[in-house]
């Protein structure tokens, strides 16, 4: 379905969730990799994702709703209700950081509020993406709750941002 002159967005396919699962950035973007296992894959085509694509037919990114859009360790703070439509999002790494972000992002935006047209839009960020919280704070999202996952590895602090359609 076209949600702009630029964005086709489908529901996930075989082809585009083997790609994606192909997908790593580079630091410090490199926690947003995926790991290529067949179990990612599988999740990637459980219903929640939507691959988005240019209207050249590109694989530009993908979109997730609901649990597959959490963080898990934001349950034990409580960052997460129901009464919000939870979104994640993703561009392809080789599109990260060329000014092609406000187009997907809002095609993306777009899409998901017509999922729910009465479930205000929630999504998580960490907080050292700085350019991808600067362009949703753009188009309409605003800072609710911080919180830290802790854990193996170094903590990462997370933004929960909303925004009503």
């Amino acid at each position: 379905m076209r949600y702009s002159e630029k964005y086709d967005i489908r529901p996930m396919d075989e082809g585009s969730a083997a790609a994606i699962s192909t997908w790593v950035y580079p630091e410090p973007y490199a926690m947003y990799s995926f790991k290529n296992t067949d179990a990612q894959r599988a999740a990637l085509l459980d219903g929640s994702y939507w691959a988005v694509f240019t209207a050249e037919g590109e694989l530009s990114g993908y979109l997730c709703c609901g649990k597959s859009a959490q963080v898990p360790f934001g349950h034990f703070v409580r960052a997460y209700d129901a009464q919000h439509i939870d979104i994640g999002l993703g561009m392809a790494p080789q599109r990260c950081g060329r000014k092609k972000g406000y187009g997907f992002v809002s095609a993306v935006v777009k899409f998901a509020g017509e999922l729910c047209p009465d479930c205000p839009l929630r999504l998580t960020v960490a907080t050292f993406n700085r350019r991808a919280i600067h362009l949703y704070e753009s188009l309409g999202f605003v800072k609710v709750q911080d919180f830290v996952r802790t854990g193996p590895g170094k903590p990462v602090v997370f933004q929960v941002m909303t925004c009503v359609q």
